[in-house]
């Protein structure tokens, strides 16, 4: 009986191994650690992939990484193609479209767009925002959400916020009134603190139960305080995805890591210690870890968090849009 048993044992042993080596290669856990799933993509994206730039070769392979892991999920999943002019040369690059049916068919749309500037490898802008991105999309594929979710990951926002236009300038009228809001995720990676922004009024609900999720789980998550009279308390400027949404008059919320304290109170520079962190040399993952250890982790734990549960009960508070 002892030799059958260790046999047995053996068997087990082998299996389990087999099954979380079958899981590490899938991107996933037995155990699901929120921001690990977040880390590994941050640093595929930037590390391995490394610089982005719209229209490049690169940017390409890391919309076909993005859209591997959403097909990899059971997501219906599609490449939005589109074509934009720069300096009168025209250049192609792609919206990657994921869809996940709700119990709505009212729609919230998570979005991050996946192309970086030619300095640095992008780790903070803005592998660590797509990273976040297909973590929620990951956890959230079996559980029931209260609206469908439509994931985009948006090329070209380096160049002109192409992808995010090219996007909004597809939506019918019916496909605007039908969109709940836009959740934007952009440079969550190395700044001094994480802020939540959101349109002016009620349309800032999901920013405020942001803050509500976060102030719950007591997880450091801000918003400007209107030092800058240019942008009032809880807001940001339209330098980023949500801003074609905002345009329509579809209500966001963005998340950023940045510090609107210093500088020109404007959410530009990122730290005190180094200034702005994105479109330099710096914004590579080996920098960000030597300047600020332990400060990725959080932030990519903070932000998944947040948005995994913004996700999971949009619509079942009192700050929700009916």
């Amino acid at each position: 009986m002892k030799k059958i048993f260790l046999v047995t044992t053996l068997i087990w042993m082998v299996a389990v191994s087999a099954v979380s080596a079958v899981s590490a290669a899938n991107g996933a856990s037995l155990v699901h650690k929120k921001g690990s799933l977040s880390y590994e993509h941050t640093q595929y994206l930037s590390e391995t992939i490394g610089p982005r730039v719209a229209a490049s070769e690169e940017e390409a392979e890391a919309g076909e990484y993005i859209k591997g892991h959403f097909e990899k999920m059971g997501y219906k999943t599609e490449v939005q193609d589109f074509s934009y002019t720069s300096r009168g040369a025209s250049y192609d690059s792609a919206n990657v479209v994921a869809f996940k049916p709700g119990k709505s068919e009212k729609v919230l749309v998570v979005g991050a767009h996946y192309d970086s500037v030619a300095r640095g490898t992008g780790s903070d802008d803005n592998a660590s925002g797509v990273a976040v991105m297909l973590e929620a999309a990951e956890v959230l594929k079996k559980i029931p959400t209260p609206y469908s979710i439509v994931f985009v990951a948006f090329g070209a926002e380096e160049v002109g916020l192409q992808g995010s236009n090219y996007f909004v300038s597809q939506m019918s009228a019916k496909d605007i009134e039908n969109t709940v809001g836009m959740i934007n995720l952009d440079s969550l990676a190395v700044g001094d603190y994480m802020y939540v922004h959101g349109s002016l009024g009620e349309d800032g609900f999901l920013r405020d139960q942001a803050l509500a999720i976060a102030d719950k789980k007591k997880l450091d998550l801000r918003i400007n305080e209107g030092l800058n009279p240019d942008y009032p308390a809880g807001t940001t400027g339209d330098w980023s995805d949500h801003a074609p949404f905002n345009k329509v008059g579809i209500p966001y919320a963005a998340f950023e890591s940045t510090n609107w304290e210093i500088g020109d109170k404007d959410g530009y520079t990122q730290t005190e210690e180094y200034g702005g962190i994105w479109h330099t040399e710096n914004d590579t993952l080996e920098f960000i870890q030597q300047a600020y250890p332990g400060r990725l982790e959080e932030r990519l734990y903070t932000y998944s968090t947040v948005l995994i549960d913004l996700l999971k009960f949009t619509g079942k508070t009192s700050t929700a849009k009916k």
